[in-house]
């Protein structure tokens, strides 16, 4: 996928000095799906939202929400640009599974893995896959999907988990770098 004309030139000029450089349109190769199972904190969703638009990814949402998501709800979380994000949201696990492609890829981030998320290839397409803030991922998920289950290290005894957004953005870079 080195197409030429996935590629500008670009340039960038401050205080007497001119950096030129080739950027790549990221929007060719970056179509990732956000899964977010029964999501609490609307300011996390609202996150993962615009790491979706920033990579041209698709947030899928699944009910339960422990939140709404309204006109009112979006604009006093201050998500203006929630109305430019791909979103799609399901009523629940199964709903969401059953529309899957036969071949479509899904990579479980959980604590409950000791698989590094960098080992994994990804490609265009794949489904990363997060649980609630409070519980994670359920057990028989991580368990159908165990190849796939894979994890974000951190150092022994620091913490019990990242952030959810946070988790996201590193995971989701990780895949579009690999596919650019």
């Amino acid at each position: 996928m080195n197409d030429e004309s996935s590629f500008s030139k670009k340039k960038l000029t401050s205080s007497g000095f001119t950096l030129s450089f080739i950027a790549r349109d990221f929007s060719l190769y970056s179509m990732f799906n956000i899964v977010m199972v029964h999501p609490e904190i609307p300011h996390n969703t609202g996150a993962a939202g615009r790491l979706a638009l920033a990579t041209g990814a698709t947030l899928h949402l699944i009910e339960p929400l422990g939140f709404e998501i309204n006109d009112k709800a979006v604009k006093r979380a201050g998500l203006d640009y929630w109305k430019d994000v791909s979103v799609k949201t399901w009523r629940s696990w199964e709903e969401f599974e059953e529309n899957l492609a036969d071949d479509a890829r899904l990579f479980m981030l959980t604590t409950k893995s000791d698989q590094p998320y960098w080992d994994k290839k990804f490609i265009a397409g794949d489904y990363l896959v997060f649980g609630r803030e409070t519980k994670g991922l359920d057990e028989d998920l991580i368990k159908k999907y165990g190849e796939n289950a894979i994890t974000i290290p951190m150092t022994s005894g620091s913490t019990r988990s990242l952030n959810l957004a946070t988790s996201i953005g590193i995971v989701l870079y990780e895949a579009v770098r690999q596919v650019s």
